[in-house]
């Protein structure tokens, strides 16, 4: 048996491109839609998607969205530019601070860090983290990270409703952009295309309604080291496909990692395909590093996630079947 580590995730990149263009086209001509929108953010999910949708479509029938707002990072743009320049599909740039403006986004989140933080106010940046899964067994709890104008750094642990707040009021940011996707989708007649990766699709990192919705998601099958490998197979540019993942939600900066998985996306792929296809424990555990109860905490919070985030994948419930369109077919 061929000894599990890194490798256990290769994929025939030339072969899964065609196969996700296939998929793509065949969903586009069932569905009678002329193309696809993708929002692009400058990280490495967002741009496959879009160089595999001009890999299957072309270019003339690919609308990328830069959807930044005042809290981005002042790379965003720039990155998000360098790669619709480089695919030479058309796209618009929309700020989408006004609209958080209007609807409360930074109001509320501010109101629910002051709970805990009373001196946090206008100039002062944030961000939430959980604790280390690997570090302690302890409860995970989420705290909030400030800083003030003057650069000084002060982090408390928040309480329930100042977390779900917070969180609430954060989620304004993906259901305006996918608001202004579903826009540009409706008046050219395309696609919505989702960008989460497996990590993400399976672990519920998505905002219902959010980013989480979609016509299309091309790499939600695809572990993180497989989509990198995609997309130095599709040649995104090097200077995105070194860039560091991040949320780009909060104001400061801030790591998928410190946020919600608490494992390098590496590792988080080593555990989660392991445990996917039956790897032994003491395999997978060698093969990311840990030890063996570290990574015992790894699968309960693997499940864990699976389990609170499942609503997430819900359709809206019918209180009885519309039996006439269940026999639709869009395959």
């Amino acid at each position: 048996m061929t000894e599990f580590g890194p490798d256990s995730l290769a994929i025939d990149e030339a072969a899964e491109v065609e196969r996700i263009s296939a998929r793509i086209r065949s969903y586009l001509a069932a569905s009678r839609r002329k193309g696809i929108v993708v929002a692009v953010s400058g990280g490495i999910d967002s741009s496959v998607v879009a160089a595999l949708s001009v890999r299957a479509l072309g270019a003339d029938r690919v609308f990328a969205l830069h959807l930044p707002e005042q809290e981005s990072s002042d790379e965003t743009i720039s990155y998000s530019t360098e790669l619709t320049d480089w695919l030479g599909v058309e796209s618009v740039a929309e700020n989408i601070t006004p609209i958080l403006t209007a609807a409360g986004c930074y109001r509320r989140r501010d109101d629910a860090i002051r709970s805990v933080i009373p001196d946090f106010g206008p100039g002062w940046k944030s961000k939430i983290v959980l604790p280390s899964v690997v570090d302690s067994d302890a409860f995970r709890l989420f705290s909030v990270v400030a800083e003030s104008p003057v650069g000084e750094q002060v982090a408390e642990r928040l309480t329930a409703a100042a977390y779900l707040e917070i969180v609430a009021a954060s989620n304004f940011k993906q259901r305006t952009r996918k608001m202004l996707e579903y826009y540009h989708a409706d008046r050219l007649n395309f696609a919505v295309a989702g960008t989460p990766n497996r990590l993400e699709y399976d672990q519920g990192f998505f905002v219902k309604l959010g980013d989480g919705a979609a016509d299309i998601k091309p790499i939600a099958h695809l572990y993180k080291t497989q989509v990198y490998a995609l997309a130095a197979y599709l040649g995104v540019p090097e200077s995105i496909r070194s860039r560091q993942p991040t949320t780009d939600t909060y104001s400061m900066p801030q790591s998928q990692e410190e946020f919600y998985f608490s494992l390098p996306y590496s590792l988080m792929d080593l555990c989660l395909f392991g445990l996917n296809h039956g790897i032994d424990a003491e395999a997978i555990a060698q093969a990311a590093g840990l030890h063996a109860d570290q990574l015992e905490r790894v699968f309960r919070d693997i499940e864990q996630k699976r389990r609170s985030t499942a609503y997430l994948h819900e359709p809206p419930v019918l209180i009885a079947p519309v039996e006439e369109l269940l026999r639709l077919d869009l395959s």
